[in-house]
Parts: C-alpha cells; structure tokens; sequence
C-alpha cells in the first residue's frame, strides 16, 4: 500500500511538473524595416534562465509556468517585459532605444549625436577604462585607442606619460603634447611644479568618458592648440533622484620585475684580480687595497616591495532639488625606489541645477587636490647599477652619517681634509636616498561654471556661458645632507644644500558662444559662434644654498604671464539623415608672438555620408552601420616647451638678470648683471594641415563593428631650436620657424560582441595604428652637406647626443657609426665603416655617422578583451609595439676602462656582465652596438571580479576584483623594460608589476 502511494504521489509530482514546463517559441525583429534581430537576449523574469535569437531572430525557451515574464534585451533598443499569459508563441519588435541610438558625442563646444559625426573622433566611457588605475588618469587610455599611444615615463609614484596622437606632429618634446579640456576648461599648458604629472591631481574615479579629437577637422575648433589632437575628458555628475553611495577601495602591493645584470662582489674581484695579473696598465693598487670583502647587491638595497592603498566615496543624488554629485578620494602610493611615494587628497563636486523649465542649464564643476610627494634622490638608481659591490652600505663614519663614503685628503680646491669626499661622482646609493629631502605639496583647484540659457523667445537658440579658473600652489624643498653627494660638494664646499622653491600658477578662462540648433523637413542645422579669452600667469621662486649660508648659487623670483583670444565658429548641416556637412573657423590671437603674427587664422572642412541610411543599403540585413567621412583641416601649435630658456616671450627683445656669480663689484657690494636674451622677432605658430578618410562599419546589429582612419599631416613653421652663429643673437641657439614635416598614416579599430547570452557574455577589441613621420624641411637655405640639428642627450662626456633632426628622415632618428666586427661576430674596438672614404676606419666626424632607425613604433596594435558570466567578469588589455628601437646608454657607458679610469682615483665602480663580455676600454657612445629593437607585447592590465547583487535584501552592491597591472612583457631587449619613452635608456625608475585587490560597493 505504501509503495502504491509513494509511486502515484511521483506520477503526479511528474505530470505537474510535465504540465509547469512551457516552451515558448517566437521571432524577435527590428521596427527598423522590421529586420529580423539575431543575438537579443530573452531571459525567463526572476531566474538565470534564458537564451539569443539566432541569425534569424528565432528562439526557443523552455520556461517554468505559463504565466512567466519574458525580458527582451540589446544594446542600443528598449528593454521590454512581456507576460505570457497562457501564449506559447511570442514574436516582439523591438524599438530604438532613442537615447542610445542618438548617442550624444562631446565635441569642443557642444554635443552631436554620433549619426552627424564628420571628424576621427573616438570615445571611451568608464566601462571600457583599464582596470585598478589609481593615479594617473592618462593610464585608463592605454593601448585602447587607434592612434593614441601612452606611455608612462617611468615606475615613479605618480608619475606622469606621454602621450603621443598620430605621432605628434612637432619636433619639440612637450610641444607635442595634446590639448586637455577637462569639463569644458582647457587646462594649463605648462607643467606643475612639484608634481610629476600634471594631470595626477584629477581623480581616475571621477572620470565618467575620454572623447579624442585626432583628426584637424574635428579638433580645429580649438585652433593653435590643436596640432597634436585634443582630449576631452568629462567627469561624472548627479543623475538619480534616489540619494546613492559608492565606495571603492583597493589595497596593492608592487614589486621589482627585473635588475639590471651587474657583478656581485666575489665576480668583481676576481674581475679586477684576472685583469691586473693579465698586464692590463691602469689598475691602481691603491684602490685594489681599497676592495671590501662584501657581495652587496646595491640593486635590493634601495629597491623594495611596497603596500599602497587608495579609497574614493562619492555620494549620487539630489538636495534642495538640486542635482550634485560630491566625491572624496584618498591614495597613498609608496615607491618601490625607497623614501619615494606619493599622497593625494581629491574633492569634486558638480551640480546641475536648471530652471525656468530646464531653459537654463546650471553646470558647476569644482576639483581640489593636495598632494604631498616625496621624490627621493632619482640618481640613485644608475649609482646602484654602478657603485663598488664589494663595499658595504654602513662602516660607521660619523662624518657620512653612518654610511660607506670614498675619501679623499685632497681636495678639488686643494686644501687638505683626512677625511673630504672623493670625487667619485657616484656615491652610495643608499646614502643618497636617507641623506636627501626631495618633497613638495601641491594645492590645486579647477572649477569653472556654465550657464546654459535657451532663449524663451527663440527657444532654438541656446546662449552658453563658461568661466573657470585653474589654480596651483607648489611649495618644495629639495635638500641634501653634507657629505651625502659629490654633486653637492664641488659648489657648496662640502656644506651640503638647501634648495626651497614655490609655484603659483593662475589660468583664467571666459568663453561665450551662441548655439542655433534647427530641424526643419529633412534638414538639420546646428551653428555655434563664439569668443574665447584666456590668462596665464606663473610665478616662481628659488633660494638655493649650502647648509651653512655662506654662499648663495641662487636666490630669485620670476613671473611670466600670457594670452590667449579667440573667437571661433561652426556649422553642422544634415539632410536626410545621410549626408553631414561640417565647417568651422577659428581666429585665435597670443602674446607670444608680435604684429601680424599674433593671429592665426584655423580652418576646417569635412563631409559624412551615412551609406548604411541609403535605400541600396538599408534593404541589406548585414549591415547596421556604414558610414564615409572626408575631413581637411588647419590646426596650430604656439606652445613652446617649458624646458626651454624663455617659452612665454620668445618673440621680445629682453633683459634678464644674470645667476649670483656673475656680478660686478662697486666697493664692498656686488651687483647682478643684465644680459640680453635670444629672441626672434618674426616667431610665429607650427600650422598642420591634414587631410583625413574615415569609413565607420557595423554588421548584426553592429555585433562587429569598427572604424578605418588614413591621414596625411604636413607641419610647416615648425618650432624648432636651431644652432646659430656665435654673437649673431646673444646665444649658440636660437628658437624659431624654420623647416616642415610630413606625417601618414592608417589606423583600424574593431569591436566584436562575439557572445551574447543571457547568463554569459564575451566581446573583443583590437586597435591598428601605422604612423610614418619624415621631415621634409629643416633649415631656412637648403644646404645638403647640413646633416641636421643634434638632439636627444645622453649620458657620459658633457654634451654628447645620440640623434639627429634631418631631412629626409624621421624626427629624433639615432645618428650612430656602423660598427665593424671580427670573424668571430664580436665587435672591434673603435673600429667602424668607412662612409666618408677617407680610407680609416677610426673615424670620429659627423659625417661618417649614418641614420639607424628611431624611438617611434612602425605598428601599434592593441587589444583587449571583456567576458561575463553569471556573477563573474573576467578583463584584460595588451599592447604589441613593432619596429620601436632603444639606445642602451647605460650599457654603453659602462666599459672596462670606467674601471681603470675610476682605479686611477683611488676607487672602482661597477660593470655590467654583458659590458665585459663586449670588453671595450673606451666608452663607444656613438657605436651602433648599442641601438637595439625593442620591439615588445606588454600585458597592461589582467582584472578578474565577482558581483553580488543581492546583499542586505538587494539593497547593496558589492563586486570583489583581483588586477594585475604590467603583467608581463615580452621582447628581446637587453635592459629591464623595452618601453622608454625618448628612446634614451639612462637608467630609469623601473616600473614594478602591481597586484591590486578591490572591494567597490554600491548602496
């Protein structure tokens, strides 16, 4: 009996279930030509249960009542809900979703929707970013774009990256830098002393989008600062009614990836004691008694592992009705160079008020920072590569603080000191990082408000308002103990120094523009004109001393100011949803340069023609996007580099003070000098004309879909340091327009969504870019037998460079002998091939040096990736660059001959392994041994995280992340980290690998 009602209770619990199950089948299309919709997600209300379509919008679902809720979804259409109610056969149309569809684009001055896009514009929101960027806003762009290249210029904390758009089309460094509007306010041209990165004292948390301009077209609205792009970068601001939170945290550890290959103190010695038995002149027995007996790695003793931590709350919402969003960010990042780090303390708040029934549009934006930094001694990372390995870090002399110093009893003066320092020109490396105060805290406030007023009258025309103001305070002491650094010795007898120096910098902005925006039939009209004024000044003070006070190197305060005024225009026309006209103007006139050349006057032209809208396409289900667009453009650059003796008034006729030293006696007083400055009057701006062909492409729905970009730039008046002759103008160089360059190139961007289920995702990303710089012209006469302008500094010697501007060849390419070597592949000693044919072959002049490659990568392919499933999301981002060349200047200048020439003064410095195996005695700084490729693929970013959505009765969010930040690289380069930003590798502050784990909640 029992087991008769155990079987008809499961027969019945069966047919139940049996009669629960639904399969529900149907069509999912477009209402645009009712297209049928491959890939929507269709998932079961409440559950994890769900499905696509297929390439034909069809579906099948088996769901668990009849009365269930179906959800239709994809990116770009309106979500729907539909209730079975008893159907087994549901077909859905699916409508644009309007917003997204007409997705609006930032563009100087103003908003498109992406459909009247004309220029090479390219945007990332924050859901793209790189993951665990902390820092440096730049980062969250890297390797993400087509034709935007970043790259940070060392492992610092806080340290800045250039970043390069198409190449930059200038010859300068700096100058070569894109423009940064941030919210509306185009921030200071210059850097901001005491901090490594301009751009560190604006949160990465903050960041809600990136927009680039790269081509002239789309960037010519900003004239003669927009020669080498502009980035737009719009933060987050209030959007819920609902007050919100958000706290994201994270904790990191950063370690060295690599050391550079030195001998330790046992290979040291039996180095020293194999060459001075084998004859070798120069040893100097001194020093061999000078030898310690310890194995010290200099490398691990000023390298460390470090903890950083970095936390940012901000709070959503609206108060008194008015919307705002306040957010407050905390880093704390340690160097893995020891006594460096960096704080920073980051307020922002925005609001977005309107009134008079949304006629006007309140936008205000305000950013705070403090940071303190602490960049320690950077020299100490080439002395810990180079300093004896056979000594100790401590031996106890109190004079050095405790510290293992080189002494001397006579000194460079002369005069007698048992125990004065050597002139070693290294020190322990240890030493000078605890016996340095190299710190600066910064202040900084960007705010600025806009007004947004569509006339009640003539409500078609919108009146814009933008004031702002950029502010910074630096004050900064960089002092080294006596004692602590030959480098401080030689000027300050050995008193050590004192150096304090303060910044103010002050940008003010006012812009007004008038906005007509009309649609009338099949026509759209959108004009912006406008005026725009903006004030620089900076202010800066030096008292540079020794520890006593007794003698002065320098005590002075400098203040620089200039202007910039504008007034600029645009015209977007569309007809019939196909076909876009755009054309803008822009008159901008600077205090930088005299008469007729203070104006300039910036053009561009570009069309679109949106195929994909044409009927011969539309009737075509495959393609969801085709667009064409022919840009032409004039952009400027009137920005001079700030390393530069005078980059705000280059074109004046000026006077300035000479450095304390160089004064005149009157009696018992000494007066400073005045002495004439360099200057050429007929300095005008860079002008960069660019040609530019886009097609943008879209299949499934855009499933896969892409951009390809071909370019021409020709830069003509480059800005250029050029040497002159002696006493023609106060100087040996001279800055003026002299010369043209000519940039082409090709950049492919794809994106492809290439799973789209309900309970898993996974799309993909690549970027292509092709970029060929050659200059054309250099000089003001045509001279063939002129090899061009030295440039790129190196170290080793005084005044030695490694590149060279000349025609005909890319900026910056490496000028080097062509090395000759034995029968057995090894290099010969200052032996190289005769180009000249003088018949010698150790020959010395410039002109037996020949053009070998350049820093600049020929290809740039990045790529990225994205899966989810289910609760966990797993990222990553990589870079591969190709045809990238180094020089390795730590390697060539580290000889055999450093050890006898360091011998002779009572000392010994290290060698790297490779560079005895090479065994020059001579440096051979020009040798073509020692410019390599440093091709590599770098993995950026690795991000896996788990979601929860459900925690205190789904009223908190919370997702858990694990990143790594430079993951792993691979190339063939000899030194420790193939991306060097100049091409000059000199012993930077390597970059560590990072591990970060996140904790971000949403409440």
């Amino acid at each position: 009996m029992k087991k008769q009602l155990l079987a008809f209770c499961w027969m019945l619990l069966l047919s139940v279930s049996a009669y629960a199950q639904v399969e529900i089948t149907g069509q999912v299309k477009s209402s645009e030509g009712s297209e049928a919709f491959p890939g929507v997600s269709i998932l079961e209300k409440g559950t994890s249960n769900g499905t696509v379509t297929d390439l034909e919008g069809r579906y099948t679902l088996t769901v668990s009542s009849e009365n269930a809720t179906l959800i239709f979804s994809f990116v770009g259409y309106e979500t729907q809900e539909i209730s079975l109610q008893g159907r087994q056969n549901v077909d859905v149309i699916l409508d644009p979703d309007i917003q997204s569809l007409s997705e609006v684009v930032v563009i100087g001055y103003g908003e498109v929707d992406r459909n009247d896009v004309t220029g090479a514009v390219a945007t990332l929101g924050d859901r793209d970013f790189n993951p665990g960027v902390t820092t440096s806003p730049q980062d969250l762009l890297t390797g993400k774009m087509a034709g935007v290249n970043v790259t940070s210029n060392n492992g610092a904390p806080g340290a800045g990256s250039t970043i390069r758009i198409r190449g930059g089309s200038s010859l300068g460094g700096a100058i070569n830098d894109p423009l940064i509007v941030i919210d509306g306010f185009p921030i200071d041209d210059g850097d901001v002393s005491g901090l490594s990165n301009p751009l560190n004292t604006l949160n990465p948390n903050d960041i809600e989008s990136f927009t680039v301009l790269k081509d002239a077209s789309a960037a010519a609205i900003y004239g003669s600062r927009a020669s080498n792009g502009v980035i737009l970068i719009t933060t987050k601001k209030g959007t819920s009614d609902k007050l919100s939170f958000n706290l994201n945290s994270q904790l990191s550890f950063s370690t060295p990836m690599e050391y550079v290959d030195v001998m330790n103190g046992d290979e040291y010695r039996a180095l020293i004691n194999e060459l001075n038995d084998s004859g070798f002149s120069g040893i100097n027995d001194a020093a061999i008694a000078k030898m310690g007996n310890e194995n010290t790695d200099w490398q691990k003793e000023i390298f460390q592992s470090v903890v950083s931590q970095n936390y940012n709350l901000s709070v959503n919402g609206k108060a008194a009705g008015i919307p705002f969003r306040a957010s407050y960010g905390f880093t704390d990042q340690n160097g893995i160079l020891k006594t460096t780090e960096t704080s920073r303390h980051t307020l922002s708040l925005n609001l977005t008020p309107n009134f008079f029934k949304d006629h006007l549009k309140v936008n205000v934006n305000t950013k705070g920072t403090f940071a303190h930094t602490n960049f320690g001694d950077p020299g100490a990372v080439g002395a810990a590569v180079n300093f004896d390995p056979t000594q100790p870090v401590y031996n106890g002399n109190e004079r050095y603080g405790g510290y293992f110093a080189y002494t001397t009893s006579t000194l460079p003066d002369g005069s007698v000191d048992p125990e004065g320092p050597a002139n070693t020109f290294i020190s322990n490396p240890v030493a000078l990082l605890d016996l340095r105060e190299n710190v600066a805290d910064v202040n900084r406030f960007i705010g600025n408000v806009q007004l947004d007023y569509k006339l009640h009258f003539f409500p078609d025309i919108r009146a814009n308002l933008n004031v702002g103001i950029d502010k910074t305070n630096t004050d900064g002491v960089d002092n080294a103990l006596p004692g602590s650094t030959w480098t401080y010795r030689n000027y300050t007898g050995g008193n050590g120094r004192l150096l304090d120096y303060t910044n103010s910098s002050d940008s003010e902005l006012l812009e007004f523009y008038l906005n007509y925006n009309k649609s009338f039939n099949q026509h759209s009209l959108d004009v912006v004109a406008g005026y725009s004024w903006q004030h620089w000044q900076r202010e800066t003070s030096r008292f540079d001393r020794n520890t006593d006070g007794d003698q002065v190197l320098e005590d002075a305060t400098y203040i620089d100011e200039n202007y910039l005024i504008s007034f600029y225009g645009r015209m977007i026309y569309s007809f019939n949803e196909r076909y876009v006209l755009t054309a803008t103007l822009r008159n901008d006139g600077s205090s930088r340069f005299l008469g007729d050349n203070q104006w300039g006057l910036f053009p561009s032209l570009a069309f679109a023609w949106n195929l994909h809208n044409e009927d011969f396409i539309s009737t075509t289900s495959n393609i969801s996007n085709l667009k064409l667009r022919l840009g032409y453009g004039v952009t400027g650059q009137q920005g001079l580099s700030p390393t530069l003796d005078d980059p705000y008034y280059p074109a004046l006729a000026k006077y300035r003070r000479s450095i304390l030293g160089a004064s005149v006696q009157f009696g018992d007083q000494f007066f400073n000098t005045l002495r004439p400055s360099a200057y050429d009057a007929n300095l005008k701006w860079e002008e960069t004309v660019t040609y530019n062909i886009g097609l943008d492409f879209g299949f499934w729905n855009d499933r896969f879909s892409g951009s390809l970009e071909l370019y021409h730039r020709e830069t003509k008046d480059l800005l250029n340091r050029i040497p002159i002759a002696d006493g023609s103008n106060f100087s040996n160089f001279l800055i003026t327009n002299v010369g043209s360059m000519e940039i082409k190139g090709v950049e492919l961007s794809l994106t492809g969504r290439l799973v789209t289920k309900a309970n898993f995702t996974w799309s993909a990303g690549a970027n292509f870019t092709y970029n060929d710089r050659m200059i054309t012209r250099l000089n003001k006469t045509e001279d063939p037998s002129d090899p061009g302008v030295m440039t790129g500094d190196i170290g080793g010697g005084v005044g030695n460079t490694i590149q060279i501007h000349t025609v005909g060849h890319a900026p910056n390419s490496f000028y080097t002998f062509e090395q000759v070597y034995d029968s057995n592949g090894n290099p010969i000693e200052g032996e190289y091939v005769d180009r000249v044919g003088d018949g010698g072959q150790v020959v010395s002049n410039n002109f037996n040096k020949y053009h070998n490659h350049n820093p600049n990568p020929d290809f740039l392919i990045g790529v990225n990736s994205r899966l989810n499933y289910n609760a966990w999301d797993f990222s990553f981002s990589g870079r591969l660059s190709l045809g990238n060349h180094v020089y390795n200047n730590g390697l060539a200048a580290n000889t055999l001959g450093g050890l006898y020439a360091t011998s002779a003064n009572g000392y010994f410095t290290n060698i790297r392994k490779e560079a005895a195996e090479i065994g020059f005695t001579v440096p051979q700084y020009w040798s073509d041994l020692y410019i390599e490729n440093a091709s590599f693929f770098k993995m950026d970013n690795i991000s896996l995280g788990y979601s929860l959505d459900n925690l205190l009765k789904s009223k908190v969010k919370a997702r858990f992340s694990f990143t790594v930040q430079n993951a792993f690289f691979i190339s063939d380069y000899r030194g420790i980290d193939p991306e060097v930003n100049n091409g000059i590798d000199n012993n930077l502050y390597p970059r560590p690998r990072t591990y970060l784990l996140g904790l971000n909640f949403n409440f």
